[in-house]
């Protein structure tokens, strides 16, 4: 089982960086600011799937992250690494 410190800050990393990602995003200050937005989520999102597997109390975080951690990947994708501008022209 991992030590009390690892799960504490995989813990708490997970939640400031979910925290941090979500101001962000909800700034929406263009596609670049957001895909690191989204960046931030991905690491976010690692964090609590570690502490959700590793601490046997929490697995349904780790769960959640999992399927969050596919989102996030999109919005990776689709804000930093997609060259199409997804935006309806005017």
């Amino acid at each position: 089982m991992a030590s009390d410190v690892v799960l504490q800050s995989l813990q708490y990393y997970g939640a400031g960086a979910g925290a941090v990602a979500a101001l962000v995003v909800s700034l929406d200050l263009g596609r670049r600011w957001t895909g690191w937005g989204f960046v931030i989520f991905v690491t976010s999102s690692l964090a609590l799937i570690g502490w959700g597997f590793l601490d046997e109390d929490a697995e349904g975080i780790g769960a959640q992250n999992l399927i969050l951690f596919v989102i996030n990947c999109v919005g990776v994708w689709r804000y930093l690494l997609s060259r199409r501008d997804r935006r309806p022209s005017a």
